[in-house]
């Protein structure tokens, strides 16, 4: 069996039971991103992605341990934007595993390249926030809202197990907010709540921006969001709140 290596990765995480729901699975980070989410937890790999890692090194780790793994996560950054991402992917799928990706759905016609191709197994994709306050929470003022709706639409279209998620910030996300995206995508198979939490390598600190304050809301307050998120999504959940 002969391989192409052409993938930028930028990060690796060897073992996981947390990224992909159910599974034993390995972690692919690639570089560089089309938002700014000042609440972005990953602020190095989306500004500053200088940690190259061999594809073909990683690539032939996880074949040799595709006995071990049930599949392999794909996030960023923003893994679309890496043309090269679907040959990576074939090869992960060539050797019996399964894939998950991480995306911020702005990409839309990507997806439908992955989906169409059957290279995906799992899809998760982050709704920053209302459409009316979409920049806000993503950093890009101009982003297009046209895109990701189209995502939304694609990705509950796709036959595939899916999740929607959003991680709710204090001074970004308000109960408006939830009520619009509750609207947006009511009735989603998965839909979870994180709350924020500041991880020392956040990209408002890399911006020394003092106009805006990031915090994380009470375990009451998160309650609030999770009730108008259920009136509508009655799958919604709160994840990883201790």
């Amino acid at each position: 069996m002969s391989y192409n290596y052409f993938m930028v990765i930028n990060g690796f995480q060897k073992t996981t039971l947390l990224d992909y729901p159910g599974h034993v699975a390995a972690t692919v980070f690639t570089g560089g991103c089309n938002m700014r989410c000042p609440f972005c937890h990953n602020a190095s790999l989306v500004l500053n992605p200088e940690n190259t890692i061999s594809e073909k090194e990683t690539l032939l780790y996880i074949i040799r341990r595709r006995h071990i793994y049930d599949g392999i996560c794909i996030t960023g950054g923003e893994p679309t934007l890496n043309k090269d991402l679907p040959e990576f992917i074939m090869q992960i799928k060539n050797a019996g595993l399964k894939v998950k990706l991480d995306t911020n759905g702005l990409m839309p016609g990507a997806l439908i390249t992955l989906i169409d191709g059957h290279l995906i197994d799992y899809i998760a994709m982050d709704i920053k926030s209302s459409i009316e306050n979409y920049g806000t929470a993503c950093g890009i003022w101009d982003v297009n809202t046209d895109n990701i709706l189209k995502s939304i639409d694609i990705i509950r279209n796709s036959n595939l197990p899916y999740e929607f998620r959003t991680t709710l910030v204090k001074g970004i996300h308000t109960y408006e907010d939830m009520e619009d995206i509750a609207e947006t995508i009511k009735g989603a198979k998965a839909y979870f709540l994180q709350s924020y939490k500041d991880s020392g390598d956040i990209i408002i600190s890399k911006q020394n921006d003092d106009n805006l304050t990031l915090s994380s809301f009470s375990e009451d307050e998160l309650g609030r969001f999770l009730a108008i998120a259920k009136s509508k999504i009655p799958s919604a959940s709160l994840r990883g709140i201790s």
